[in-house]
């Protein structure tokens, strides 16, 4: 059991990665508390580990909202008593559009939840863990951080802007016993990317076609990408950006 007795907090848990890295981690020992702005997906997701046997809590959050945030904090203290684990994982993707043909109120929207809502978790994760003199955290990036994204501005600035907040981090509080790591998958099969090749058909192929694996990701490939930069198992990784793509950005 390679989280057991761990307190993990997830955001974005109420579906795909999030709810998937969720099961896997309760699977493994860990006590849940799932932060989603959707109740019923939080809900069903705390349901399914309960269910399995787990033990898990939702709470309602909007990680671009600094309150919101510092209070998902304080209520997984009032819960569990310690923060050993968290997963950065809400993120929404945007229109899939060329840059000239983003909106402001897009390019916001995408960078206040995205960017600004991971630096607001880092925040009050990080001044719990330092308390305590130990944890890892987990910040969903995108291989969209790594390298141009065609028709996805905004979310690859963001996601950039998350691989940069992950790093800094990491390399300043490694000597505090924090581990700041992130997980960088590429086109992952989740309700997010089927959105996306509803608005555009041409995605999926195109998607499948420039992956050296020729086919998507699954959830639980991230997730296990995930389990094991949170476990001990990864005890001398911190500001890694640990890339989950079939070998895209190796091309």
């Amino acid at each position: 059991m390679q989280l057991d007795g761990k307190i993990a907090l997830i955001t974005g848990g109420s579906s795909g990665i999030g709810r998937e890295t969720a099961v896997l981690f309760a699977q493994h020992g860990a006590s849940l508390a799932i932060a989603d702005l959707n109740p019923d997906g939080g809900q069903d997701t705390v349901q399914l580990i309960r269910e399995a046997g787990g033990t898990a809590v939702f709470i309602q959050t909007d990680v671009a909202q600094a309150a919101q945030v510092e209070n998902m904090v304080n209520e997984v203290m009032r819960e569990y008593g310690r923060l050993d684990i968290a997963f950065n994982n809400a993120g929404i993707e945007g229109a899939p559009v060329r840059t000239i043909d983003v909106t402001e109120a897009e390019f916001d929207q995408i960078m206040a939840v995205n960017t600004k809502g991971v630096w607001l978790c880092l925040k009050y994760e990080i001044q719990q863990m330092l308390r305590q003199g130990s944890g890892s955290i987990i910040n969903t990036a995108s291989v969209a951080g790594l390298i141009g994204a065609h028709s996805m501005s905004a979310y690859a600035a963001s996601k950039h802007a998350v691989v940069g907040l992950t790093r800094t981090a990491a390399v300043e509080y490694a000597r505090k016993g924090i581990r700041i790591n992130a997980v960088c998958p590429a086109i992952i099969r989740t309700a997010m990317v089927e959105r996306a090749i509803a608005q555009l058909p041409q995605l999926e192929h195109g998607a499948i076609q420039n992956n050296p694996s020729r086919r998507l990701g699954n959830p639980n490939e991230v997730a296990q990408a995930v389990l094991w930069l949170a476990s001990d198992a990864s005890s001398f990784t911190t500001g890694a950006t640990l890339t989950v793509d079939g070998g895209l950005t190796a091309q």
